[in-house]
């Protein structure tokens, strides 16, 4: 069974997005997989060094992640900061790693740009600690976008290194996990681009919106003056509602629409009118098990705590191993 770590950012409720990519496939995943997906609270010190509500923020992305379907008996889900020992390990990495690589990495490029007022150690060790967190686990696969390739690559290049700078054949070299065709991209309601908060609010649909929020964002989701002759090609803005249809909706009711598209004779008032009550209908079963989470804090400590003791035992192992083999001993 292939080991696979995942990391989580505390940083905003899950949306459509979230859901219909990596999420679904981590959910079919722990079936078949040793997992490991953690909320990273260390790492999103990096870019917000003075969170207002750290602890409230993780809790949020814990209960959703659990109201959507991540199961703490068939994976471990557990929070970063409770295993002082993926620290350690990124001090070890950061002997070896090279200031020169690191500031090459395309991530720290970008952030320095978007936060020059915080360009802090953090962001320049980015990587060392992202590939702390996977070989902590000996992880043999990782689930990575496009934009945590370049990270992945240096995950194997640390871990390698590790293995020729002390002659050993310990850590094994993580590759990608490709979801492939069962990756599905979400668009945002603003009429560009996928579903996300960089727009904006009203750019995504949460799991936690209420049925109110969710009609308001809906009815102004961008779209044009309609067709004008018939099976006229969709704009993008059109393109991306039928989209959002075609994954909370019937397909008759997407093909009902379509028809009316292709006849130049769609409402679109009408068709955001039903967008909006399928997309409260398919969220309504992760809203109201996200509200009855919240209100259980003996389940949601009793997660966390096993997530912490499951995690920490594959981690001890590891650096109990590390130190043999760079020669701490105690005396």
């Amino acid at each position: 069974m292939e080991i696979v770590v995942s990391g989580i950012r505390p940083t905003g409720n899950l949306h459509l997005g979230n859901y219909f990519g990596a999420l679904k496939n981590f959910i079919s995943m722990q079936n078949e997989h040793d997992c490991y997906f953690f909320i990273a609270d260390y790492h999103s010190l990096t870019t917000h060094p003075t969170p207002q509500d750290l602890h409230g923020n993780v809790k949020q992305v814990l209960v959703e992640y659990l109201a959507a379907g991540l199961d703490p008996e068939k994976a471990t889900l557990y929070i970063q900061s409770d295993v002082p020992e993926t620290a350690e390990l990124y001090l070890f990495l950061n002997m070896n790693a090279y200031i020169g690589e690191l500031e090459r990495c395309t991530s720290f490029k970008d952030k320095i740009r978007q936060q020059p007022q915080n360009v802090n150690a953090g962001l320049l060790t980015y990587p060392t600690l992202m590939a702390a967190d996977i070989i902590i686990h000996k992880a043999t696969k990782v689930p990575v976008g496009k934009d945590q390739e370049q990270h992945l690559e240096m995950t194997r290049q640390f871990a390698n290194r590790f293995n020729r700078l002390y002659n050993v054949d310990y850590f094994p070299e993580p590759q990608a996990y490709n979801f492939g065709k069962s990756l599905v991209r979400i668009p945002g309601l603003l009429g560009s681009g996928k579903m996300g908060k960089s727009e904006g609010e009203g750019n995504a649909i949460f799991l936690a919106d209420e049925p109110a929020a969710i009609r308001k964002k809906v009815m102004r989701a961008v779209t044009d003056s309609g067709p004008t002759t018939p099976n006229q090609e969709k704009p993008e803005p059109i393109q991306n509602l039928f989209q959002l249809m075609s994954v909370v909706s019937s397909k008759d009711t997407v093909d009902h629409f379509n028809d009316l598209y292709n006849n130049c004779q769609i409402r679109y008032g009408d068709m955001k009118k039903q967008l909006a009550e399928d997309m409260i209908h398919f969220t309504t079963p992760f809203r109201e098990r996200i509200k009855e989470l919240l209100n259980d804090e003996a389940y949601i400590s009793k997660v966390a705590r096993m997530g912490k003791e499951k995690a920490r035992a594959s981690a001890a192992k590891t650096i109990k191993e590390v130190r043999e083999i760079i020669g701490f001993k105690s005396f």
